[in-house]
């Protein structure tokens, strides 16, 4: 016999176990983009990444940002060089 604590634990639990299966099929959904801004992404990535590289020369007074700026700046590098690499490889093969 179930009591009501019981059962309140049971639909808090499947609730939860929807939410999980919900936040897994938005993970794992696949979005298509238009072909000029798939191919302009990493250049995207890598124009804000010097961008805000550049940046950091302008707030130099607020020092508080610039470690923010610098870890933003060399983030976007990274993935805009990464993407265009992987795109590369890719289309040679």
């Amino acid at each position: 016999m179930t009591t009501p604590r019981t059962a309140q634990r049971q639909l808090a639990s499947t609730a939860a176990e929807d939410i999980a299966r919900t936040a897994e099929k938005l993970a794992t959904k696949k979005i298509w983009l238009p072909k000029l801004l798939y191919d302009g992404l990493p250049w995207f990535y890598l124009s804000a990444g010097i961008l805000a590289f550049l940046a950091t020369v302008y707030v130099s007074t607020w020092l508080w940002v610039v470690p923010h700026y610098l870890l933003f700046s060399l983030a976007c590098v990274h993935l805009g060089l990464v993407v265009l690499r992987k795109r590369q490889r890719t289309r040679r093969n």
